[in-house]
This record gives C-alpha cells, structure tokens and sequence, in this order.
C-alpha cells in the first residue's frame, strides 16, 4: 500500500505535540519553528502553523452527520478498541463516541469522531476484517 501524505494547519505547534505525540501517540518527525511532521498510524502529516480550515457537520454518514472535511485512518479492529479505550480514559470530548455502524451488512466498521486542540476533525476506523474496507 502507498503512504499518504497531508499538510494542514494548527495554531499551536505544542499542543499539536502533545495531542498527536502524547495522547495519541504518534512519532514526531522532522520539524522547524512553523510546522512539524508526524508518522499518523503510518502515514504522514504534515501540521503547519496557520489558519485552521473552516469544518461543518454536513457529511451524511448512516443516522450521523459527520464533520466535513475531516482526516481519518483505518485500524484492525483490536488496534482501534485500544486507542478508543485510551482516548476515553484520558477523557477527550468525542463528536460522535466510539460505536459500531452498518452492524452485520458488508462494511461494518467501528468509528469515533473527536478533534484535535485546533478543531481539526479526526476520524478512526476499525475493522475486524480489513478486507471489507471497500465493501459494498
């Protein structure tokens, strides 16, 4: 599989550090003093110092509307079920807590909804059989 690669902006580099370094346990890469860069469940952001773009709940997803734009990634289901026990312990403010949708149809997935320090929505997935991720 390819590694994807997104830039986008936060207004604090060291909360940004300990959201995705700390609590959700990230390796933090290269850095300066405008923007540093973070291994994302293998995949690599890139978090700038700049204006935070502009998010709304419009994205119709099962019975929720989930904020749009947003960036997710996809976990083995026992991967998720760790990190969703850790951000709950931890007591982060969930748009949509963890939970189970499409429950027994092609698809299924595990999700939650929160957002980093600056407001950008985050989404994780978890799937028991990564095979079903394109599903339909």
């Amino acid at each position: 599989m390819s590694i994807f690669h997104l830039a986008y902006h936060v207004d604090d580099l060291a909360r940004a550090r300990a959201f995705y370094g700390t609590l959700l346990g990230c390796q933090e890469g290269r850095s300066t003093e405008t923007w540093v860069d973070f291994n994302f469940f293998g995949h690599q952001i890139s978090l700038h110092l700049g204006p935070v773009f502009a998010t709304a709940n419009t994205g119709k997803v099962g019975e929720h509307m989930v904020p749009m734009p947003h960036l997710g990634v996809i976990l083995p289901q026992d991967e998720w079920r760790a990190l969703a026990d850790r951000l709950v312990a931890e007591g982060i403010e969930f748009t949509i807590a963890p939970t189970t949708r499409f429950e027994g149809q092609p698809g299924e997935q595990s999700t939650m909804f929160f957002h980093d320090p600056a407001g950008n929505p985050i989404e994780i997935k978890g799937f028991a059989d990564m095979a079903g991720v394109f599903a339909t």
